[in-house]
């Protein structure tokens, strides 16, 4: 549930009516009717081993993984709309296809991992439903004050450059080409990719960017076994988020072994085609489609 708004609510829903409103409610008003198509695939987490890399896409920025036992989530945004919550109402964008699992159907999360603050990559109304003493999570700097800190085991933010360890788990936050403000006023706040390092794997979250040299910077001896990159929303906003071009063009900078493209098929938030962000992202794999992990919401991959 969702519980009683509070004052941070309302407030949010003010500002959001002042500063972001006019496009986004126009949008809103358009989507309000619209139906909700169900996720293609559904996958199946509870039967993934203790041994192994494993993932699953659940829309839009939103991925499951399972790191030889060692579970974490990526962005988590798994109500029916993104944005300000006031009560039992979310005023924001309406999804175009369910995600693939809700919370109910998660495994026992070990850390949640938090690129940004924007509403389509930090949904406090499903962050409430996550919360758990059991439950890390890392957050980019100036952050932590949208959640419910105490509600979870603990809470660390991350500016470029520093690390934080979860369990078997080393966090280290690098610079995307991107912003953090929630709304225009807070541009404090902090905006992050992550590289994830246990003794068996390497993966590398993308969270939101344009294109940028930074991830040459995660190089090292040990290849990147899976990067998770935004691959849609490039049309007109190209500025803020790379192409499908791009993002595999970054992945190869890291030097990564496989891709998962995400930021697309999940919410109306530009003017490309539907299935174009992940045809161009076929295309630019080559002769090497099998290094896209997957390519619909709710598809599962492995690596043993």
């Amino acid at each position: 549930m969702a519980g009683r708004a509070t004052l941070t609510d309302w407030k949010d829903a003010a500002r959001f009516a002042r500063t972001a409103a006019p496009a986004v409610l126009r949008r809103y008003n358009r989507q309000r009717r619209s139906e909700v198509l169900p996720a293609p695939f559904t996958p199946h987490p509870k039967r993934w081993p203790d041994t192994g890399l494993h993932a699953a896409w659940l829309g839009h920025s939103t991925v499951l993984l399972k790191l030889d036992g060692f579970t974490i989530i990526t962005d988590p945004v798994l109500g029916e709309k993104c944005g300000v919550g006031v009560g039992p109402v979310t005023v924001g964008l309406k999804r175009l296809v369910e995600p693939a699992l809700n919370t109910g159907q998660l495994p026992r999360i070990d850390l949640i991992l938090l690129s940004h603050a924007h509403f389509d990559h930090f949904d406090r109304r499903t962050l409430r439903m996550l919360e758990s003493r059991g439950t890390s999570v890392v957050t980019a700097s100036q952050t932590s004050s949208l959640l419910r800190v105490r509600r979870y085991q603990r809470v660390q933010e991350l500016g470029w450059g520093e690390k934080g360890k979860v369990g078997p788990a080393t966090i280290r936050a690098f610079q995307v080409n991107h912003w953090g403000a929630r709304l225009r006023t807070d541009t404090y706040r902090g905006y992050n990719g992550y590289l994830i390092e246990t003794p068996q794997r390497r993966i590398v979250f993308g969270g939101d960017t344009a294109c940028t040299d930074a991830f040459r910077s995660l190089r090292s001896s040990r290849p990147v076994d899976l990067a998770i990159m935004p691959i849609g929303a490039y049309n007109p906003w190209i500025h803020v988020h790379c192409n499908p071009e791009q993002a595999w063009k970054m992945a190869q900078d890291c030097r990564a072994e496989f891709i998962l493209p995400i930021h697309h098929q999940t919410f109306p938030l530009s003017s490309e085609p539907y299935f174009e962000p992940i045809e161009r992202c076929l295309g630019a794999a080559g002769a090497h489609p099998d290094r896209v992990a997957t390519q619909r919401i709710g598809q599962e991959w492995s690596l043993h």
